[in-house]
């Protein structure tokens, strides 16, 4: 195969789900920040996986975009496929991601501010695409149902995570615009992931189980619990109107106590279909890093608000957990992008 070939397979079967990566790699760079508190040199580890994060994402733009030039018959279809279309959003969530990271851990808002505001726009857009392909098509099939479906509604929810800091750093009706698409971006998430999930709970326990290549998106459930848990924190937080905060802060903690439930049956579930089927590798293993990652920012958020070391601490053996599933992800996705086998028309 020529050299020419091999780049336009590479651009023509560039999977909308790459920017899962840095997603992964954002919040493992915000939760290395948050847990230097117990290890001073994650500080380190944070800015180098936040400048790491950076340079991922513009690498992966180039192929993102002129895959809608040169194959844009391609994209459009990947973009009604039931399935394939819900991984559109994590270009989006990447934005958001990477916003966060330039509040929290480079100090930077204006380009917090710079990556929020598309971020945020295609976010809003592919949470309403993907969920009107879906309603209107006679396509959608109970095969198709699967956790990557609440990956729109985890990005209207990560919204709030840097958006509600950027609130306050606005006046008069661009503050109240900004403050609008925050609590539209939580209340539409939110309740789109307990819908989402009332189904997909139907597909697990009266149909097939997934195919073993999606069964990594079972982890996606902690996506929306961890991601909404602090998403509500900072709302209430930095939410001047609000003058009890306690009962939001409390409802959190509640949401939260979910996520150790799905947590467990995560686990469980992946070591099924360890022991039956397998597992082999594919880009559905980053469904592993950001819901996790999630889940261990918003133990810190629950343990900072009531000052529950326990809860810190849960965090902190859960980063450990997500920084050797990241590392091992990484390396695998390094392999198989430079054997080729990654950018195989399925």
């Amino acid at each position: 195969m020529s050299n020419g070939t091999l780049r336009c397979d590479v651009i023509k079967n560039f999977s909308p789900s790459w920017f899962a990566c840095v997603m992964g790699t954002g919040i493992l760079a915000i939760t290395s920040s948050f847990y230097s508190r117990y290890l001073s040199i994650l500080k380190y580890v944070s800015y180098g996986l936040f400048y790491f994060n950076i340079v991922l994402f513009f690498i992966l733009l180039i192929p993102w975009i002129l895959r809608w030039i040169l194959f844009r018959e391609d994209s459009i279809r990947d973009l009604y496929h039931p399935i394939v279309s819900n991984f559109y959003a994590t270009i989006a969530i990447g934005m958001l991601v990477l916003a966060a990271d330039f509040i929290t851990i480079g100090n930077n808002v204006l380009f917090g501010k710079i990556f929020w505001f598309p971020g945020m726009i295609l976010t809003i857009f592919f949470g309403l695409l993907t969920p009107y392909v879906a309603f209107r098509g006679e396509h959608v099939e109970i095969d198709h149902i699967n956790p990557a479906w609440f990956i729109p509604p985890v990005g209207l929810i990560v919204i709030p995570i840097a958006g509600s800091v950027l609130m306050n750093q606005f006046s008069g009706l661009t503050k109240e615009i900004v403050t609008f698409i925050n609590y539209f971006g939580w209340g539409a998430g939110f309740f789109l992931y307990l819908a989402l999930h009332a189904i997909s709970l139907y597909r697990f326990i009266l149909h097939r189980p997934l195919p073993n290549v999606l069964a990594p998106t079972i982890w996606i459930n902690l996506g929306p619990i961890g991601a909404g848990t602090v998403s509500l924190i900072n709302l209430v937080k930095y939410s001047d109107f609000i003058q009890a905060k306690s009962p939001f802060f409390t409802f959190g903690f509640i949401f939260w106590g979910f996520g150790i439930w799905w947590f467990v049956m995560a686990v469980a579930m992946i070591l099924h279909y360890m022991r039956n089927s397998k597992l082999p590798f594919a880009l559905s293993w980053w469904a592993f890093t950001f819901p996790l990652g999630a889940y261990a920012a918003a133990c810190h958020a629950v343990s900072t608000i009531f000052n529950m070391p326990l809860i810190d601490h849960i965090g902190f053996a859960l980063y450990w957990l997500l920084f050797f599933i990241w590392f091992l992800t990484l390396r695998n996705t390094i392999k198989h992008a430079f054997c080729g086998t990654i950018f195989k028309s399925s």
